[in-house]
């Protein structure tokens, strides 16, 4: 059984008025089940091109990822099925549908992959339960709620459809130190579930919960750290 995500020969260019932008260069690494993975980098680095590449939100001009054992850029990979069971995604700026309340913006992944009404919300109120949502709050509508809450919510609906890996992007970019402690609580509890997480930050704090620690500048990984 294949217990690794490999990502080898990554590149990624993006043609604007100026000239060709090389967002992603050759970059290769890996993330082994229940790991998290963090890739760190000034802003303009190629962060979260990596990362939109690995949850197949962008399609690559080069390279391979293997999903613990899944091809997902050669012929035949069912991106769909990918991205909708195999991968999760917390964007930064959470992405919450606003019209929706927390528990609908949970549910929604699950609709889109045909999971019966009745298992949907059970599912929703346990995830968003597990992640310090109360039930008053999962009533409320996604753009009533403070930062630390949506980002929790976000969390909740990216996992969802019990995902493999956990795809973050700056997840504690906009909150505050205490909503920040609460994030690594979520993650380690995603963790200890076996999932691998992937996380795209600036903080230090979040860089130091990792058992790998990857560095990106001009779309090139520059070096690695591994921490038991």
């Amino acid at each position: 059984m294949h217990e690794t995500l490999e990502v080898k020969d990554l590149s990624k260019t993006f043609k604007s008025k100026a000239g060709d932008v090389t967002a992603v260069d050759g970059v290769s690494f890996e993330a082994r089940k229940g790991e998290v993975a963090v890739i760190v980098g000034p802003s303009g680095s190629g962060k979260t091109t990596l990362l939109y590449l690995i949850g197949s939100l962008e399609s690559p001009d080069d390279g391979e990822i293997n999903s613990f054992g899944d091809d997902i850029i050669g012929p035949g990979a069912d991106l769909i099925h990918y991205r909708r069971r195999r991968v999760g995604f917390v964007f930064q700026f959470f992405n919450l549908i606003s019209a929706f309340t927390a528990l609908e913006n949970v549910t929604l992944p699950m609709s889109l992959d045909a999971v019966p009404a009745s298992e949907q919300r059970s599912r929703a109120v346990e995830l968003l339960a597990r992640v310090g949502i109360d039930a008053r709050l999962q009533r409320s509508m996604a753009n009533k709620i403070s930062g630390g809450e949506k980002q929790r919510v976000a969390i909740a609906r990216a996992m969802a459809n019990d995902p493999d890996i956990l795809l973050m992007d700056e997840p504690s970019g906009n909150l505050d130190s205490q909503s920040e402690r609460e994030l690594l609580g979520n993650i380690a509890e995603v963790n200890q579930q076996g999932k691998t997480v992937v996380i795209v930050t600036h903080s230090a704090t979040v860089a130091a919960i990792a058992q790998r620690i990857y560095h990106i500048q001009d779309g090139r990984l520059r070096s690695e750290g591994y921490q038991a």
